[in-house]
C-alpha cells in the first residue's frame, strides 16, 4: 500500500477498526476497549515510525519530520502551516484536517482521536531523537 495516500490507508482501516472497537467497547466499556487498541496497536505503530525513520536516511531530523507532514498531508489530506523548522524544534499548525473529517461524517471522532491522532505518540517513538509535543487536535480541541 506504499502508494496508497495514508489518508486512503486510513479509511480501509477504519472499515474493519471501526465495528471491531463498537464491540469492544460494548463487551469491554470504552475505557478498557480504547486502552486496549492503543497498547495492541502502539507497538506496529513504533515500528512503522522506526522503518519510516530509516528509509529516510541520514537527513536532519527537521527534513524527516517535514517528509513525514508531506506523506500524512498527502491527497489533501491535512492543509497546516509550518511554524518553525529548525535542529531543534518542528511545530506544525493544522488548519483542516480529513482525517478528523471522515471521522465525523462516521459519527465517530472519538475513534478518529483514537486512531488517527494517538497513534502519533508511539510512532514518533520509533523516530528515536524526536519528542512529540502536542498542545491540541482537531478532534479533540
Amino acid at each position: 500500500m506504499a502508494n496508497v495516500p495514508i489518508i486512503e490507508q486510513a479509511k480501509i482501516q477504519a472499515r474493519v477498526l471501526v465495528p471491531l472497537i463498537k464491540a469492544l467497547r460494548e463487551e469491554m466499556g470504552t475505557e478498557r476497549a480504547h486502552a486496549l487498541v492503543r497498547k495492541a496497536l502502539g507497538d506496529m505503530y513504533r515500528k512503522l515510525g522506526r522503518e519510516s525513520w530509516q528509509r529516510q536516511g541520514a537527513r536532519s531530523a527537521e527534513d524527516n519530520l517535514e517528509r513525514s507532514w508531506q506523506a500524512f498531508g498527502a491527497a489533501d489530506a491535512l492543509k497546516y502551516d509550518v511554524l518553525k523548522k529548525t535542529p531543534d524544534a518542528y511545530e506544525v499548525n493544522v488548519t483542516e484536517c480529513q482525517y478528523a473529517k471522515f471521522y465525523k461524517e462516521l459519527g465517530e471522532p472519538e475513534l478518529g482521536f483514537l486512531l488517527a491522532c494517538s497513534p502519533d505518540f508511539p510512532l514518533v517513538e520509533g523516530y528515536g531523537e524526536v519528542k512529540l509535543q502536542r498542545t491540541q487536535t482537531i478532534m479533540q480541541g
